[in-house]
């Protein structure tokens, strides 16, 4: 397929690279929540358009995300994935690996009324949106759910996001947020 004719509609805004430098983050840890606060860079690339079986059309960005500790630099966070969109309902899927051993498929809507909201969910007790793990993190950091919401702006974009994870005996909420310009 031509790239140049793929319709990516609302996930245009979000092909670039995004920095942002004022990131918290709040993880569990064994005795209480550990607060970091971070920095990162998003880039975004245009992936294709896909048709599943005929009938779905799917336009695909993928991303790299890259999240470091403010003071030691330490890389708290790497993932990867795609976002997707779905031309004829206009529903978006967030697919993402984390290299802990979980693999994410979130999904939601988008609302491009105003500022473009995408809105995004996943747990274990749903068929279509999966939330896969190594047996070890089921076992001892078992991921229950994720909700995401990113906000784009012409140069800025914000997001906030919850995976709720049953972790040292029990159960808490890993949140992460943070605005990012474009580079």
């Amino acid at each position: 397929m031509n790239e140049k004719c793929v319709n990516y509609g609302p996930l245009t805004g979000l092909i670039g690279t995004w920095f942002g430098n004022a990131g918290k983050d709040v993880a569990p840890e064994p005795d209480g929540i550990e607060n970091n606060n971070y920095y990162e860079t998003m880039t975004f690339s245009e992936a294709s358009e896909v048709t599943n079986a005929e009938q779905e059309v799917l336009s695909a960005v993928h991303y790299i995300q890259k999240v470091q500790r403010h003071g030691d630099d330490k890389v708290i966070h790497h993932e990867s994935g795609y976002w997707m969109w779905n031309q004829q309902t206009n529903d978006v899927m967030h697919s993402l690996v984390i290299p802990r051993g979980i693999c994410v498929l979130a999904a939601g809507k988008v609302d491009i009324s105003g500022t473009t909201v995408f809105d995004v969910k996943a747990d274990d007790t749903e068929k279509e949106q999966q939330l896969i793990q190594s047996p070890f993190m089921h076992e001892k950091a078992k991921l229950i759910s994720y909700v995401q919401q990113m906000r784009l702006y012409p140069d800025k974009l914000c997001y906030q996001q919850t995976m709720v994870v049953d972790i040292y005996g029990k159960v808490v909420e890993h949140t992460d947020s943070n605005s990012l310009q474009r580079q």
